[in-house]
């Protein structure tokens, strides 16, 4: 008995860029925290500088995660799934 030609495959369905949104909403998530919880700790800021540090930590934890982390760790061929 034949397999079915309208049989649901998941692999094939499933659009590759959501993948991207949710390591996106990831880091933006972690970023967020991160800088949040070392900005608290600095003393002395006002709510303008306080600001602009929040989001400074923010930009360079995405800086880190995709520039250096993503590109050059996540490359090595050690990584690759070929057989």
């Amino acid at each position: 008995m034949g397999a079915n030609p309208n049989v649901h495959i998941p692999k094939e369905s499933w659009p590759n860029w959501t993948w991207y949104a949710i390591e996106f909403g990831i880091v933006i998530a972690i970023s967020m925290l991160v800088s949040r919880e070392i900005t608290n700790s600095i003393e002395g800021l006002t709510l303008e500088i306080q600001n602009y540090v929040f989001m400074g930590i923010v930009g360079g934890i995405f800086f880190i995660w995709y520039l250096i982390i993503r590109n050059f760790v996540f490359k090595k061929k050690i990584l690759d799934n070929k057989y």
